[in-house]
This record gives structure tokens, C-alpha cells and sequence, in this order.
């Protein structure tokens, strides 16, 4: 099975959670932005190629199906990866930590974005600085806190007692988090020790190794959905 994945050039964003799951598995797969650029995705856009029409990317074609959406993507590619438990109930239970993660991302996003997505952060700076506030005092303890009790409950290695998509998708989370709070995440590590050495362990799989290393992997920027604005961080 070879996989098109369509994301925008350039942004280390919603994109590489999925990334990751193809990386891990050693899954053949085309980038088609990097390789004929963002436009390649505008059909889809537009509603012009067969399939259910995506609202934006990342999204995924494979054969003749086209799937958007973050959690839709890997709750399909879990069972052809191997990322996912066998039973239903596993492969639910999986699709439901996803959404909590994705729902941490869109908090993040508002972070630096809280006005409007349409607006510079520069238009935003005083009100991002409020929320970031809260961001950091309540809503990053409150959400990795959660994840490291599932993590405790189910013998502290994998949030679903084996590797899993969600393993990878809990890194790039901690990564991108630690990237734009690393004065909050320092402070916040002692409380989750769980989620470090998680994130030690998925870091040094050979395939995610390989890929870090690589040109593949994008570097966190501020064209992304996880931005170091030194102003918005804190240890509390």
C-alpha cells in the first residue's frame, strides 16, 4: 500500500502527527505539497476529485478514498500500520485519546491566536499573553496530568498497554509543547515522569530516530502550530 499524505509545505504543524505513524511503520508514502507544491491540494479543496471533500488539510488519500481530518486518519491507519490493539474496543479507546490530544492542539493554536486565526500574532500579542497565562497554570497541567494517570493505570509504558499511534502522537505533542513552553515544561516535568520517559522511548525507536535526523522531519517554527514566543512563556 503506498499512502499520499497533503499538507502545506513549510509548517511543522497537524500534519506530522500523522507523519509519524507512516515514519514509525515504515509505510511508503508521497508527500505531495514537498514534492509539486501546495497547489496539488486545491482540487481537493475545491471539491473537484472524488471522495468526501476535506474542510482542510492534512489529509490522506489512499487508493480511491481520500480521509481528512487528524483522528479519522489514524484511526484508519492503525490496523494497516500495526499501531493500533486488534480489539474494537481498543481501536476506540485509541481514537478517543486522539481527540483529547487534538483538542489540547486546538488550545494551543488559540494560544498565540485567540482573537482570530485571520489576524497576525503581532494583532493579538496583548490577549495571547492572557491566555497563554492560563495555558500554562491551567490548562497544560490539566490535559498532561490526564494523560499521565492513563499512562500510570495501564502499567506506565503505553496508554494502551502497547505501542500505538497514540505513543507517537503523545510525543509530538510533548515535543512541540517543550519547544514552545520550555520554561513551563521544565518546571512541569518532576510531575510526569510517565510522559518523559515515554517520550525518551518513542524519540529512539529506530524508524522515528532515522526520521528526526533526517531533512523529512520540519524543525518547530513560528509558521506552525507550536510557537515559541519567549513572552508567553513562564515557569508557572
Amino acid at each position: 500500500m503506498h499512502y499520499e499524505l497533503y499538507y502545506w509545505t513549510g509548517i511543522q504543524g497537524r500534519g506530522e502527527f500523522v507523519r509519524l505513524a507512516l515514519e514509525d511503520a515504515g509505510a511508503g508514502y508521497t508527500d505531495m505539497a514537498r514534492v509539486h507544491g501546495d497547489a496539488v491540494m486545491q482540487p481537493y479543496l475545491d471539491g473537484k476529485v472524488e471522495g468526501l471533500q476535506p474542510f482542510a488539510p492534512p489529509f490522506l488519500r489512499t487508493g480511491r478514498q481520500v480521509i481528512a481530518q487528524v483522528g479519522a486518519i489514524l484511526d484508519h491507519l492503525g490496523p494497516e500500520l500495526g499501531l493500533v490493539p486488534d480489539a474494537s474496543s481498543r481501536r476506540q479507546q485509541a481514537l478517543q485519546l486522539q481527540l483529547t490530544i487534538a483538542d489540547l492542539v486546538a488550545e494551543v493554536h488559540d494560544t498565540h491566536h485567540p482573537i482570530a486565526a485571520s489576524k497576525y500574532y503581532d494583532d493579538q500579542k496583548h490577549e495571547a499573553k492572557a491566555r497563554a497565562t492560563s495555558m500554562r497554570g491551567e490548562r497544560m497541567p490539566k490535559f498532561l496530568g490526564y494523560f499521565e494517570n492513563v499512562l500510570k493505570h495501564n502499567g506506565g509504558r503505553h496508554p494502551l498497554r502497547e505501542h500505538s499511534y497514540v505513543d507517537l502522537s503523545l510525543f509530538q505533542l510533548l515535543s512541540g509543547l517543550e519547544y514552545m513552553f520550555p520554561r513551563r515544561m521544565q518546571a512541569l516535568w518532576p510531575t510526569l515522569p510517565q510522559l518523559r520517559a515515554l517520550k525518551d522511548r518513542v524519540e529512539i525507536r529506530p524508524n522515528i530516530a532515522a526520521y528526526l535526523a533526517s531533512e523529512r522531519r520540519l524543525a518547530f517554527n513560528t509558521n506552525g502550530i507550536f510557537r515559541h514566543y519567549p513572552e508567553l512563556d513562564g515557569e508557572q
